[in-house]
């Protein structure tokens, strides 16, 4: 591999021939070789984004001579376009303000643009990557306002985008659903009924309520950093040039961008990512309640709950291919887990900003972004591929709805008998034998439907189901046979 010799304050280092970045990715790269995961591209390209901004700014007030600022323009272009990728090799755990890979985007467009300009990489000549590329900025003001902007367009790029659709999707079922009456459960046992399209309604009311929450969240993060370069004071820049350089970033993304009401809390803290964040995690929230809800409504489907029937996307099982399992559900919940997890790293790092400067910034990024990508993913496959795909399985929901109006309606009636007969229900023996008799009459209705239940054995000498002309069902009671125990009755 043919190398060139790049210069800095430290010394001369050999960097490989074909790459734009210069000495101080180089160094970076060799002393910062921890993990696997690289900065994101969306960062990367958000500050270059910054870059041309800037370099817009410094070419219309001549700060900088017209040809490099085009230079630097067309060659930040080329870094937002995705074009420069592998020229950005370093990994997210760095100096936790995140110099390293300011300087990497620094040096990218320097070279590029000297070589743009027919210069020679490395020279540093017509192109500087801190006089010209970093000019009027510091990496305390850049990576807080890339990682805002980074935010912003992966959320309207991606985000809201996914949670829109599984709304739209939830939505659909609400009305599919709406009249299919079903058995309500509550502590996980038999409630009063609802329609399948009212549990539904409480799941798309979570997803948009959440993006509602997104959408305010977001509101905070069009609030950027820049400007404030190395402690929030301005330093090294001129008056106005943060109003400026905001002005050109709007016009670059079409996002409604403003300068933060105060610089030294923006370089200090990160309290909007850290409120953004916590909207994810409440995301994450319900989208666990919604993965799993769904996920036991589909078990069985003999011996589970079986309301609704999900899409079989591939073989459930390597040793049981028969089966259809809740895959989409799963892959959900475990996003809801690195989310959550997520938050709580971002929680720890936004809260250690001392003094002038939070030196977490490389780790919040990595976070939030990742959230972003996971819900964003996560949520269109499970509209598209889940949801969109859902039955109800109406047969065993008429039937379990069935057989909790004959437990009722005989529940109703053995207590007006008791009544009857001035027996006052006070007795716990009583009151657990009375129990007994409901489940054993639960039991024998289910196996009327061919549904097991753990009480059959019992329920022939009590009860049994007897079908009139007209094919109604009714529940015909021997009383004398009821108690499993002789209990002493209050009277």
């Amino acid at each position: 591999m043919k190398l060139r010799k790049e210069f800095d304050s430290i010394g001369s280092i050999n960097v490989p021939g074909d790459k734009y970045w210069g000495a101080s990715t180089q160094r970076s790269k060799k002393y910062f070789d921890i993990g696997e995961f690289l900065v994101r591209p969306v960062l990367i390209r958000s500050i270059a984004i910054i870059k041309k901004a800037a370099a817009i700014v410094h070419g219309k007030e001549k700060q900088i001579l017209p040809q490099i600022s085009k230079a630097i323009i067309k060659a930040s272009n080329e870094v937002i376009s995705g074009k420069l990728d592998e020229h950005f090799p370093l990994k997210v755990w760095q100096t936790g303000s995140g110099t390293q890979t300011n300087m990497n985007v620094n040096e990218v467009i320097a070279n590029r643009a000297i070589e743009i300009l027919g210069g020679k990489k490395g020279s540093k000549k017509p192109v500087h990557p801190n006089d010209h590329v970093n000019k009027s900025q510091s990496t305390n003001d850049v990576f807080p306002t890339a990682m805002h902007i980074a935010i912003a367009i992966e959320t309207k790029n991606k985000l809201l985008p996914s949670l829109e659709l599984l709304n739209k999707e939830l939505k659909k079922k609400v009305s599919q659903f709406k009249n299919i009456i079903k058995v309500g459960r509550t502590h996980l046992q038999d409630a009063t009924p609802l329609s399948l399209g009212q549990e539904f309604s409480g799941y798309q009311s979570q997803i948009e309520d959440c993006i509602s929450r997104i959408k305010n969240a977001l509101n905070e993060i069009y609030s950027l950093a820049q400007g404030g370069t190395a402690v929030g004071t301005g330093i090294n820049s001129k008056k106005g040039f943060d109003k400026k350089i905001i002005n050109e970033i709007k016009k670059i993304t079409k996002l409604p961008f403003k300068p933060t009401k105060n610089k030294f809390a923006a370089l200090a803290a990160h309290d909007e990512i850290v409120n953004f964040s916590g909207t994810l995690n409440t995301t994450a929230v319900s989208l666990m309640k919604i993965a799993n809800d769904i996920r036991f409504l589909g078990s069985g489907p003999r011996a589970g709950y079986g309301e609704i029937i999900l899409p079989a996307n591939e073989p459930g099982s390597s040793i049981m291919p028969g089966k259809v399992n809740p895959t989409q559900s799963e892959a959900v919940t475990m996003v809801c887990v690195k989310v959550i997890g997520n938050h709580n790293g971002i929680t720890m790092a936004g809260s250690h900003g001392h003094f002038e400067l939070n030196v977490f910034k490389p780790l919040i990024a990595h976070n939030i972004l990742q959230s972003i990508d996971l819900i964003a993913d996560s949520s269109k496959n499970f509209a598209k591929f889940c949801v969109k795909g859902i039955r109800a399985d109406t047969k065993k929901i008429k039937e379990d709805i069935f057989i909790e109006q004959l437990v009722e309606e005989f529940t109703l009636d053995f207590i007006h008998v008791l009544q009857e007969n001035a027996i006052v229900m006070k007795n716990e023996t009583f009151l657990r034998d009375l129990a007994v008799v409901i489940e054993s009459i639960k039991s024998l209705i289910k196996r009327d439907f061919k549904q097991k239940h753990p009480m059959q054995a019992v329920t022939d000498a009590i009860a049994k189901i007897s079908v009139l002309p007209d094919g109604k069902k009714v529940t015909d009671m021997n009383y004398s046979k009821v108690f499993v125990s002789k209990p002493k009755l209050d009277k």
